[in-house]
């Protein structure tokens, strides 16, 4: 079964926890990095704030392991 997640800053994703998204709260672009290299095999969808994002470009453009999206600044 595929499980969504969601990382960055936590005031913009703790709210996700409560529709059962695994929360990754990150304080900048190398701990989104981190995050995202540390995801579970079963994570299909990731959603990012901005700031993860924007730390994230290259594994985006490359790693086609999972869907993502970025929610709006």
């Amino acid at each position: 079964m595929s499980r969504v997640a969601a990382i960055g800053e936590e005031r913009r994703v703790r709210g996700f926890a409560l529709a059962g998204v695994s929360v990754v709260a990150v304080a900048d672009e190398a701990a989104a990095r981190d995050a995202w290299e540390a995801l579970d095999a079963d994570i299909s969808l990731v959603i990012l704030t901005p700031t993860a994002a924007h730390g994230l470009r290259r594994a985006l453009t490359t790693d086609a392991r999972r869907l993502w999206v970025e929610l709006p600044g």
